[in-house]
């Protein structure tokens, strides 16, 4: 809920910008980045900035290229920002992150750390013929891709996963389902 302590506690006014990573929130995901090497070359850029540059480009929704001059402070790698892109995307160490900080905030509010219960819903989005696989979805007369998310009971995202819109709802929400192993699955229509 957004009170005025919570408003302070998560204002961006401190930041370069408003898609920075605060100092303590960077407490919590540091953790779970790749610490520096014990041998060989130095990293030159802080994560902390690498990350801020990382989360500037895709929430602006711009090219890595066009990355502003203080991220990280000069000269822009945008190269070497991409390639950590890249290597955290392969990696893929968001999906700890989020479930720890799903467990973070249950725990928080009052719950279980683990969910007893979850929901699955899906969403088609119209998408170019550029960017990655998309297919026609029938029902909704889309052309695009589909995505199905696994909620707890407060909405919290558990797992989310983009699919071409021809994949259909049973077959979409198998995944997510399979990688739950310790929840209550109730069937719910519409």
């Amino acid at each position: 809920m957004r009170t005025l302590a919570t408003r302070a506690q998560h204002s961006r006014a401190g930041l370069r910008s408003g898609t920075g990573v605060t100092d303590a929130a960077w407490l919590v995901l540091a953790p779970f980045l790749p610490p520096a090497r014990a041998c060989g070359c130095l990293r030159e850029w802080p994560m902390q900035e690498i990350g801020n540059a990382i989360f500037h480009v895709l929430r602006g929704e711009i090219a890595w290229s066009l990355l502003p001059k203080d991220f990280p402070p000069s000269p822009p790698p945008s190269r070497t920002v991409y390639a950590w892109f890249a290597r955290l995307r392969d990696d893929s160490p968001w999906e700890t992150i989020n479930h720890h900080l799903v467990m973070r905030d249950r725990e928080r509010g009052g719950r279980e750390a683990s969910p007893t219960a979850v929901m699955i819903d899906s969403q088609t989005v119209k998408t170019t013929e550029s960017g990655g696989v998309r297919g026609y979805d029938g029902g909704k007369k889309i052309k695009g891709r589909k995505r199905h998310a696994m909620v707890d009971t407060d909405g919290r995202a558990l797992t989310v996963q983009a699919h071409p819109a021809s994949i259909q709802d049973r077959d979409g929400a198998g995944p997510p389902v399979a990688n739950a192993s310790s929840i209550r699955i109730e069937v719910v229509r519409k």
